[in-house]
């Protein structure tokens, strides 16, 4: 009996032309949150970040943009790519923490909502096509994605594009060490119902969020810089908080939505995981293979692309994704039959994980 599925019918990016090598922050004057400023010398501040988060470079955003704009232009690479009519589209979710924030006016704008200036972007005429934004930390994009197939899976949707990304460049305090993580990028999937007897598509997911010991280990405050007098406010993390609950609870999240799919490790060709920190990414993989009795695991399961567009937050693993099914990522595929797992933590602190079968 044909059951109704949730698959990926096309996906877009958009990267921000602008590089940033690490040389970039050599005369930044770094402070800790107490306002003392560090003595360390810069090049060993930067040698010891790229051993910790296997950074070598970033993408910002020009002036001339906004996030909205980048959710337009991978918007509009997914609709292209995949031959979709954006008329047809049911649902626009946007996922994002920080609205428009203009290069030189640094507040956030969300009214309208990301998804309306997008679906105004491009053109849409349909009534039906209902666009709205969510915020849900770096998971965003995944979070999005479990809406999308909910309403695709009820009946109420049969098309949906659901994009990622934010304009990290814009919200990071420039006296913060952490700011060298940060980087911009977008991502853009559509979504289909379709009725197969194979089980393919988005065949479970989990989610968590754990807010009440863990809410406040990112957040807005002032700058670091004890002789700042402005009113603007800058994302601020705790580290070594976020690595270790994201060691503690990301493998068990996603071992429980893999549980979920009647699957088991072995049976997954390809985690995309949200671009983060990479000594913590490959502490978080390494723990997943250990819940299966696995002592390490293949490296090419596990593609990366930190080392060249940083820390995008929501737009990582959705530009991940786009980057591989596009052959633009050498020595990486995903293929008819493949299983994947896209997975992510973040603000909130939130953490989810989807099982999907390729078509």
């Amino acid at each position: 009996m044909n059951k109704r599925r949730t698959v990926i019918k096309g996906t877009g990016k958009y990267i921000p032309s602008q590089v940033i090598p690490n040389s970039h922050f050599m005369d930044a004057k770094f402070y800790d949150e107490s306002g003392q400023r560090f003595t360390t010398d810069q090049a060993e501040i930067i040698e010891k970040f790229v051993k910790i988060t296997g950074i070598e470079e970033r993408r910002w955003i020009t002036d001339d943009l906004v996030a909205s704009d980048m959710g337009y232009f991978a918007a509009k690479d997914a609709l292209d790519s995949s031959g979709i009519d954006p008329e047809t589209l049911d649902y626009i979710i946007f996922a994002h923490n920080f609205g428009d924030v203009p290069a030189h006016n640094k507040h956030t704008d969300l009214l309208p909502a990301l998804a309306s200036r997008v679906k105004h972007k491009l053109g849409i005429v349909n009534h039906k096509t209902v666009a709205y934004d969510i915020a849900f930390g770096c998971p965003g994009w995944i979070q999005a994605m479990i809406q999308a197939h909910y309403y695709i899976k009820s009946g109420d949707a049969f098309r949906a594009l659901v994009i990622g990304g934010d304009t990290l460049s814009r919200v990071f305090d420039p006296h913060d060490r952490d700011s060298m993580i940060y980087a911009d990028g977008m991502g853009a999937t559509i979504l289909e119902g379709v009725d197969s007897e194979e089980e393919v598509g988005i065949l479970s997911h989990s989610t968590r969020s754990d807010t009440l010991e863990h809410a406040f280990e990112l957040w807005m405050d002032s700058s670091y810089n004890p002789k700042y007098t402005g009113n603007e406010v800058y994302m601020k993390m705790y580290g070594r908080k976020l690595y270790n609950y994201a060691l503690s609870n990301v493998p068990g999240t996603v071992k429980e939505s893999i549980e979920k799919a009647g699957l088991s490790i072995e049976d997954i060709d390809k985690i995309l995981i949200h671009q983060a920190n990479e000594k913590m990414d490959e502490a978080i993989i390494q723990r997943l293979f250990k819940l299966y009795g696995h002592k390490s695991y293949p490296k090419d399961k596990v593609p990366m692309t930190i080392s060249w567009l940083g820390n995008s937050s929501v737009g990582t693993v959705p530009t991940l994704l786009d980057l591989i099914l596009k052959n633009e990522m050498e020595g990486q595929e995903i293929k008819s039959g493949d299983v994947v797992v896209f997975t992510s933590v973040g603000a909130g602190l939130n953490i989810n994980s989807i099982v999907y079968r390729v078509p």
